[in-house]
């Protein structure tokens, strides 16, 4: 059986804890790995690599950085597929949007490239008799990263570039559900000539968390999952003087107008809604219709969603893998099985499904539930998984209204051909990231992603300027040099003699 082990001070160290976590193929249920679950003490030496490694890091030329990520970038291209399959084999994602993922990941990667033009200071000159005034920005230290198993390489690609270029060193807390990513992402920064120490990885579970969240010599905390989970990070952290981003759940909805293109409203919502069997916090999982356009709408959806073949993640005729564990499937099969008696009309019900060949996978079908009262729990909850949601409403401002009613506030879109009434909508709606007639408005990399209510806690988003604040904490430097008349008598400031 394959393990998973730490990487610690840029070398492989061996788990010694003696606890080890199973890593499962979900499309056999079968377990392939063991990934080693780090103690406290283990964790405190990962954060010691670090702190040795700031010492030099901290203050390496810009130049230095941005050369390692620029041959860090090309190392991650060569190896796309490579990381693809190891996202599939334990995640059981399909490839194409295994390297969808990656490919998302090293837009941050390439921004951590220029990050020489996000760390330019400000100066004022002449702020009084010859006084300055300067700003700049400068490292934090070592940082934290603590990543979720529905994205173990591009959330992880989210965090540690933007901050090793900005001078900090960092350990990577991933999933142990799906470790291996995150490995090879190390090893491939020691390749591309990262030093020592300045990225390690530690797998563990809370006893790690815990770990980081209290150690003294770690300056902040990025956290990407779910919402209770967020909160946690965050007052843990906070009461340990710590600066934290920790991004939350989600419940996200779009808005589909009478006057929208019914066509691509449905095929946009089966993307978004399906796609990566719907573990992504920003799927679409739940739809407003508005008006009359209701029962067209499902019925459309309804119609794209039988198509979608299911199937093992490294099949290419695949287009939905399965879901990460067993216990998983059978709490998203709950959602969809007490749907009916809480008021569903249950269109259509995943949960029977199979995969001849692979009985004993983590699989479920598509779901689609309309008529759902804002009440029950497949609407409350945040579900993870293939499982769409419809409500109705009678008009636009009815919609807004439900909508910013949700205690979560991550994504939005809506689908409509007036402009004013998107204009209206991006400008009134209690969501971060906001799509027009786009289902899913992730924000390219030098731009910052992040919701808002309780889909984030913390002041900062995640990668963009937002990502660079968050790593760095500002200085401001006022300078006042006396003029070169005042100098005694008997100097020469005049260029010196040669001959």
């Amino acid at each position: 059986m394959k393990t998973v082990n730490h990487w610690i001070g840029g070398k492989t160290v061996e788990g010694a804890s003696g606890n080890w976590g199973p890593v499962t193929d979900p499309a056999t249920g079968a377990v392939t790995t063991q990934v080693a679950l780090a103690s406290a003490e283990e964790v405190d030496s990962a954060v010691a690599a670090a702190k040795a490694a700031f010492a030099t890091w901290g203050t390496s030329s810009l130049a230095q950085r941005t050369g390692i990520l620029f041959r860090y970038r090309a190392l991650l291209d060569a190896r796309r597929d490579d990381i693809a399959a190891l996202i599939t084999a334990e995640h059981g994602k399909v490839h194409s949007d295994a390297l969808g993922e990656v490919a998302r990941g090293l837009e941050i990667v390439e921004l951590a490239c220029g990050i020489t033009t996000q760390l330019k200071g400000e100066l004022s000159t002449q702020v009084s008799s010859r006084v300055d005034v300067s700003s700049i920005r400068q490292p934090l230290g070592v940082v934290a990263g603590i990543t979720p198993f529905n994205f173990p390489a591009m959330v992880p690609m989210w965090m540690f570039p933007l901050a090793v270029a900005c001078g900090n060193t960092f350990v990577l807390k991933p999933s142990e559900k799906d470790p291996s990513a995150a490995n090879l992402l190390a090893e491939l920064a020691a390749e591309a000539g990262l030093p020592d120490g300045v990225l390690n990885v530690v797998h563990g579970d809370k006893v790690a968390v815990d770990a980081l969240l209290a150690h003294p010599d770690v300056a902040a905390v990025s956290f990407v999952g779910s919402t209770p989970i967020a909160r946690y990070i965050h007052t843990t952290a906070s009461a340990n003087g710590k600066r934290v981003q920790a991004l939350g759940g989600a419940k996200n909805h779009m808005l589909v107008l009478p006057d929208a293109d019914l066509d691509a409203a449905a095929d946009a919502a089966v993307s978004a809604a399906y796609g990566s069997a719907g573990e992504r916090c920003m799927a679409i999982s739940a739809v407003v219709a508005v008006g009359a356009i209701g029962d067209e709408l499902v019925a459309k959806i309804r119609e794209r969603a039988e198509k979608i073949k299911i199937g093992p993640g490294n099949d290419p005729a695949s287009e939905m893998g399965p879901l990460i564990t067993k216990a998983h499937r059978d709490k998203v099969a709950g959602y969809v099985t007490g749907a009916a008696a809480q008021g569903a009309d249950v269109v259509l019900d995943g949960t029977g499904h199979t995969v001849e060949g692979f009985e004993e996978g983590h699989w479920i079908g598509l779901s689609l539930l309309d008529k759902v009262s804002t009440d029950s729990d497949a609407y409350r909850d945040e579900i993870f998984g293939p499982v769409l949601v419809v409500l109705r409403t009678e008009t636009y401002e009815e919609g807004v209204d439900l909508i910013n009613a949700s205690p979560f506030g991550n994504g939005t879109a809506i689908f409509t051909r007036d402009g004013g009434a998107a204009r209206r909508f991006q400008l009134e709606i209690e969501a971060g990231m906001v799509g027009v007639n786009v289902p899913i408005p992730v924000p390219v990399g030098y731009h910052s992603f992040g919701g808002w209510k309780d889909s984030l806690f913390g002041d900062h988003h995640i990668y963009g300027n937002d990502g660079v604040h968050f790593y760095t904490r500002g200085k401001v430097v006022t300078t006042r040099w006396p003029d070169p008349s005042e100098a005694p008598a008997g100097v020469d400031l005049g260029f010196p003699r040669n001959h």
